[in-house]
């Protein structure tokens, strides 16, 4: 597959390019050049892509299969890029963001739950909700059916740059007793950015299309079971204190 990555430098991007080089797929890369060379194997292009006139001038006129983008900024970018791209690119893969749906979130939704509004050409990121939805207004008016949405929920996993699953690496690697938010048996879906990766790869081979979650499965794992995996990825000892979730609220600590 002759494969696009506007992003790919870092976190999913990163996991996304590693992931279509161990494929075999032809791979270009777009970024601003601020994380570094991708990996290995990939054709780097540079450009600010909030500028339309680098954009066009790092794309050129090259033609791909598909094209995925990695971008959490305003919306207007992923118009430019996804209207310069729909005649010269089979399918365009989005990685949004289930905080697309409007508060609160109730448990078990589905992709047909309420989502806020968004302006594909807005020209701020100052509301993340917004901006993602924006972008994926931008994508579905410029190819269609020809794309995909994937919704993902907290993402985890190798070259985190958000410091989620890092601090709590850290924390508990150093420390002999750690405060964990309770109760352990809460239920957590989360999805390792190399799985969103994976999927997502493969539904560009097969043209899929729409919009999805991209979470783990209910039951997949509990708070317990994700703290317990960081105790023995660090080999720690640390004793896990358990807090009650509305002390911890009381104190001002929320997640």
């Amino acid at each position: 597959m002759e494969l696009l990555v506007l992003g790919g430098t870092h976190f999913v991007g990163r996991n996304l390019v590693a992931e279509a080089l161990r494929r075999g797929d032809d791979v270009t890369t777009l970024t601003r050049g601020r994380s570094g060379p991708p990996a290995a194997g990939a054709r780097a292009r540079y450009a600010d892509r909030s500028d339309p006139a680098q954009l066009v001038e790092a794309l050129g006129d090259d033609t791909w299969d598909a094209v995925i983008d990695t971008w959490s900024g305003a919306p207007e970018v992923v118009h430019i890029s996804a209207e310069l791209l729909a005649d010269r690119t089979g399918h365009y893969g989005y990685v949004s963001s289930r905080s697309v749906f409007q508060w609160p979130i109730p448990a078990g939704l589905d992709e047909t739950a309420p989502v806020v509004d968004g302006d594909p050409r807005r020209a701020s990121a100052d509301d993340y909700a917004a901006a993602k939805r924006g972008g994926e207004l931008a994508v579905l008016e410029s190819f269609g059916g020809r794309s995909l949405v994937a919704r993902a929920g907290l993402v985890l996993g190798p070259y985190e740059n958000v410091g989620r699953l890092p601090w709590w690496l850290r924390r508990i690697a150093r420390e002999d007793r750690v405060l964990a938010p309770g109760p352990p048996d809460r239920q957590l879906q989360y999805i390792d950015a190399r799985d969103l990766a994976t999927w997502m790869l493969t539904s560009a081979g097969r043209n899929l299309s729409g919009i999805y979650n991209t979470v783990s499965r209910p039951g997949h794992t509990t708070i317990a079971g994700l703290l317990q995996a960081c105790l023995e990825a660090t080999e720690s000892e640390a004793e896990l204190v358990w807090a009650d979730p509305a002390e911890l609220a009381d104190h001002g600590v929320t997640g």
